[in-house]
C-alpha cells in the first residue's frame, strides 16, 4: 500500500509516471522565474487535475521557503513525494531539471565554439544589460511581497544590500545571522528562560547542515557548488551574487563578461534559474563539470526536501522556525538587490546598455504579465543592431 500524507487518499488518482511526465514537461516549457513556476504546479496539479490537495501544496511551499534551495526544484520534490515518498520525489526532482540542464549544455557547446564571433558577442550585450532589468524587477517584486513595512526586515535587507556591495559576495553569515536575529527578537525559544532547547533544534540543524567542511572530497568544482546551493532560500537568483564572488573573484573560472553570459543563458532557458550552474560548469571543464555542478547544486536542495519532510508537518508551523525564516529571506532579498549593482556595473558600459536596462525595467513595469524570454529574445534583436554601432 503506498504511504499517503493525513490530507492525501489512500489511493492517488494519478500514477506517478504521469507526475514525472508532467514535470518533464513544465521543465521543457516552463518559462517566467519561480514565481511562475509554482504558479503552473497549483493551477494544473490541484485545481485542474486534482492529483494534490490544498494542504499538501501548501506544506510544500511552507518546507521549501523554510530550507535552503531553489524555490520551484524543491516544491517539485516535495510533490513527488506526496504519494510515492523518496522514489517519487527523485524521480519528479530529476525530470523537472533535466531539460533546462540539457539546453544550458547545448548552449554551452554553442558559446565555447562560437563565443569570439562578434554575433554571439552582440546578443549577450543586449542580453546581459536586460538582465540587469529583469534582476531589479525581480528584486523589486520580491522586496514588496516578503517584506513589506517591516521595519526590522528592512533593517536586515538595508544591510545585506550593503555588505552585497561593499564585498561583491555573498556573506553567509549574514544570512545566519539574520536568521538568528529575527528568530531570537519574535520568537524566542523557551530554554532561554526555561533550560529548553525544543525551539532551538531547527534553526541548529540548518546551520550544521550547512557546513562544507567534508565536500572538499568531491573536488573542487562539486566542493564549491554544493556549498553554493545550500545557501539558495527562496528564488533561484539569490545564488547569483554568491556564484559572482566565487567564480569570478575566488577561483578565476569565468570573467565578468562570462558570468553575466551565464545570468543570461539562465534566464532564456525554462526551468530553474539555478541550472546557470550547469552553464558555468561546462565553461569551466567541458560536460563533466557541468554535470558535476550542477548535480553539486541540486542534490543538497533534494537533501533539504526529502529528509525533513516526514517531520515538517509536526514541526513546520513552530513561531521559532517562520521567525527564522523571515530572517533568511529578508537577508537574500537585501543579497539580490545588492547583486543588481555589482553585476550591473559590469554589463551598463555605455549608453545603450543603460537605455536597454532601464527600458527592460520600464516594460516589466507595465506589463506584469510579459514572459521574461519574450524581453529577453527582444534585448539579443537589439543587441545584434546595436553592438555593431558601439564596437566598430
Amino acid at each position: 500500500m503506498i504511504e499517503t500524507s493525513s490530507n492525501a487518499t489512500a489511493t492517488p488518482g494519478y500514477t506517478l509516471w504521469q507526475l514525472v511526465r508532467y514535470m518533464l514537461a513544465l521543465g521543457t516549457w516552463g518559462f517566467g522565474g519561480p514565481v511562475a513556476l509554482v504558479g503552473y504546479m497549483y493551477r494544473d496539479l490541484v485545481e485542474k487535475r486534482v492529483w494534490i490537495s490544498e494542504s499538501d501544496y501548501k506544506e510544500g511551499m511552507a518546507l521549501a521557503q523554510l530550507m535552503p534551495g531553489p524555490l520551484a526544484a524543491q516544491l517539485a520534490i516535495y510533490l513527488g513525494y506526496v504519494h510515492y515518498r523518496v522514489v517519487g520525489g527523485t524521480l519528479v526532482g530529476i525530470a523537472f531539471v533535466l531539460p533546462s540542464f540539457l539546453m544550458v549544455v547545448a548552449i554551452g557547446a554553442a558559446y565555447t565554439a562560437f563565443g569570439g564571433i562578434a554575433w554571439m558577442q552582440a546578443v549577450f550585450y543586449g542580453v546581459g544589460a536586460a538582465v540587469i532589468g529583469i534582476i531589479a524587477m525581480s528584486a523589486y517584486k520580491l522586496t514588496t511581497k516578503n517584506i513589506g513595512k517591516d521595519r526590522l526586515l528592512w533593517a536586515i535587507f538595508a544591510v545585506s544590500a550593503g555588505v552585497t556591495v561593499i564585498t561583491r559576495s555573498e556573506v553567509i553569515w549574514v544570512f545566519l545571522g539574520a536568521g538568528a536575529l529575527v528568530w531570537l527578537l519574535r520568537a524566542p525559544p523557551r530554554w532561554l528562560s526555561r533550560g529548553q532547547v525544543n525551539d532551538f533544534a531547527a534553526p541548529l540543524l540548518a546551520f550544521f547542515a550547512m557546513d562544507p567542511l567534508d565536500w572538499h572530497k568531491l573536488g573542487q568544482i562539486g566542493a564549491y557548488f554544493a556549498y553554493a546551493g545550500s545557501f539558495v532560500f527562496g528564488s533561484g537568483l539569490a545564488i547569483v551574487p554568491f556564484l559572482y564572488g566565487g567564480v569570478v573573484q575566488d577561483y578565476h573560472w569565468l570573467n565578468d563578461r562570462q558570468f553575466v553570459d551565464a545570468v543570461a543563458v539562465a534566464m532564456i532557458t525554462p526551468g530553474p534559474v539555478v541550472i546557470t550552474t550547469g552553464f558555468i560548469g561546462f565553461l569551466v571543464s567541458g560536460f563533466w563539470g557541468a554535470v558535476v555542478a550542477a548535480a553539486a547544486t541540486f542534490i543538497p536542495c533534494y537533501l533539504f526536501t526529502i529528509l525533513p519532510a516526514p517531520y515538517f508537518k509536526k514541526h513546520g508551523k513552530r513561531p521559532g522556525i517562520v521567525a527564522f525564516v523571515d530572517g533568511v529571506t529578508a537577508a537574500a532579498i537585501g543579497a539580490i538587490s545588492g547583486a543588481v549593482i555589482v553585476i550591473g556595473q559590469r554589463s551598463i558600459t555605455d549608453l545603450a546598455t543603460a537605455a536597454l536596462a532601464l527600458v527592460t525595467v520600464a516594460v516589466l513595469w507595465r506589463f506584469k504579465k510579459l514572459p521574461e524570454p519574450v524581453v529577453v529574445a527582444v534585448a539579443a534583436l537589439a543587441g545584434l543592431l546595436l553592438y555593431p554601432l558601439a564596437h566598430p
